[in-house]
């Protein structure tokens, strides 16, 4: 052997600074599939799935996809519900080195189309029942598509991954990435409406998992645990999917969340662990008050908004459980703080950081720089650490404005006892927050704005019992035009995603204004919110 002979193969060898390939997402199922074998990782109504049998299917789809191009740095995006198919589609891509760039389901075919776009996917594997919408968003953004859970008998449509996947020879095993590697683009909009693409890396999702199962969480392997959470998004995605799969749980999916059909769900597959956002545990607690039977239910997480107080001692309750609660974002992998096991909960704060993430308070008004707070002090709450994302995808400006001096500016309120817990106090931000998922108030107003009898509006944000946040709209009508509140929902309705639209609309003469002549959407909601 001479020194010119390189001891690595060539994707191994470190020649960018950035580290060695040395770690892939898709390990946390490759490794489970040799721990836990024969073990339960999936539960689809009637079909249960093995550890095995999941990685054996997830390798097989993986050289379907890499006879069609599919490779290191790939962008892949996936339109699927939380069926088996989600993970095999979701492994295969991170095991052939690509990125995975998920598309939230409820999305319309012109807010996909932009996603496709944005983030420069190649291909869409899109579920049958989501192809509607999902195969306009791709011809819209010259995409190709290749379906999963389209019926065998079907005549025309896209080619039928199950059938490619027979076809192909299945890889070996994942390749792996550089630590900095990206290895998922989760798409979160900004209060300027337009929607931006996180991108996380291997190291901090793989971060995020060990760390989640070696002192925050209570999850075992054996567990069973109801995957009611959107695979799509980080919180299903992170805390549900890749930590049940690491620690070697098994995952009874519900592709779509009703509190009497999960309660029965529970009971039925004896789930121990659940996690879910606060709308989640409202409903199964009405389920609870029509049904006596209950789970041996031991370990509950909430995420994604506040939980009144109320809420967790009528739970404990009904379900001798204690639910914790965690705070984190799209852009912290998700979680950053979280009541950790062996710890007393502490109910109204969000916990304490996670190992290896510091969380402090800021001056909010020093958009420049970091400047921290004493503890006590109410400040805007800033992260740091392992599980930050490496940034917005091709938008370094936005990337600077949210990290800064190395801290994540999350623009939230909070507070930091003096014993380390951290309390959310509000939200700097106009985001609405409606059955834990994001709505930004600009995006919607973008699209009411091309309402032909619109001149002014903004969107806002009212409590609401259930949905914990509703959106409202307060609309100003064009001179000699008559606005129908009604036929605006409907207009909406068609034009963006169901968790988008107001479901109420309120004709104003004129939208209160301040100095700087920006809309006053606090005045809105103590008007329209009572």
């Amino acid at each position: 052997m001479t020194s010119e002979t390189p001891l690595l193969p060539e994707h191994d060898r470190d020649e960018s600074g950035t580290g060695f390939a040395s770690v892939s997402v898709a390990a946390v199922l490759a490794e489970s599939a040799e721990r836990h074998a024969d073990r339960v990782a999936v539960v689809v109504g009637d079909v249960s799935t093995t550890y095995r049998e999941l990685w054996d299917e997830t390798r097989a789809y993986a050289g379907a996809l890499r006879d069609r191009g599919v490779g290191e740095g790939t962008r892949v995006a996936m339109l699927i519900p939380n069926v088996a198919d989600f993970p095999r589609v979701y492994y295969a891509v991170l095991a052939l080195g690509g990125v995975v760039v998920p598309v939230h389901a409820l999305l319309k075919a012109e807010e996909i189309a932009y996603v496709l776009r944005d983030s420069g996917s190649a291909l869409l594997v899109c579920a049958g029942p989501l192809l509607e919408q999902g195969g306009k968003g791709a011809a819209l953004a010259e995409v190709p598509v290749i379906s999963v859970l389209v019926p065998a008998a079907s005549e025309g449509g896209p080619d039928r991954l199950e059938e490619l996947a027979r076809a192909a020879t299945p890889i070996r095993t994942y390749v792996p990435r550089r630590p900095s590697d990206t290895a998922t683009i989760l798409y979160t909009s900004g209060t300027t409406g337009q929607p931006k693409g996180a991108e996380g890396s291997h190291l901090a999702l793989v971060m995020q998992v060990d760390v989640l199962l070696l002192d925050t969480f209570d999850l075992r392997a054996g567990d069973r645990i109801l995957g009611c959470l959107p695979l799509f998004h980080t919180f299903g995605q992170t805390c549900t999917m890749n930590a049940s799969f690491r620690a070697g749980a098994t995952i009874v999916m519900v592709p779509r969340f009703d509190g009497d059909a999960a309660l029965a769900l529970m009971v039925e597959h004896e789930t121990q662990v659940f996690m879910g956002v606060p709308t989640m545990y409202i409903a199964l607690l009405g389920a609870a008050a029509r049904n006596a039977a209950r789970p041996p239910l031991r370990y509950a997480i909430s995420g994604g908004a506040a939980l009144p107080v109320a809420v967790i001692d009528a739970f404990r309750e009904a379900f001798s459980a204690e639910i914790h609660e965690g705070y984190g974002l799209t852009e912290t992998s998700p979680v950053a703080s979280f009541n950790h096991v062996g710890v007393e909960a502490r109910p109204g704060t969000v916990g304490k950081p996670i190992w290896g993430v510091q969380i402090e308070i800021a001056d909010p008004e020093h958009e420049d720089r970091v400047e921290l707070l004493e503890r006590g002090v109410l400040g805007e709450i800033v992260i740091r650490g392992h599980n930050l994302m490496n940034g917005y995808l091709h938008r370094p400006e936005d990337t600077a404005r949210a990290i800064v001096d190395g801290w994540f500016r999350t623009g939230d309120l909070g507070t930091i006892d003096d014993e380390g817990f951290v309390r959310v106090v509000d939200r700097t931000k106009d985001m609405i927050l409606r059955n834990g998922y994001n709505v930004y108030p600009r995006e919607v107003e973008e699209v009411l704005a091309r309402h032909e009898a619109v001149a002014q509006c903004a969107v806002f944000g009212v409590a609401h019992e259930l949905h914990g946040q509703e959106v409202v709209a307060a609309i100003v009508a064009k001179a000699d035009a008559e606005v129908d509140p009604e036929e605006v929902v409907a207009y909406m309705r068609e034009r963006i995603a169901s968790y988008k639209y107001p479901r109420r609309v309120e004709v104003v003469e004129a939208l209160p204004l301040g100095p700087s002549g920006k809309v006053l959407k606090r005045t809105l909601v103590e008007r329209f919110g009572a």
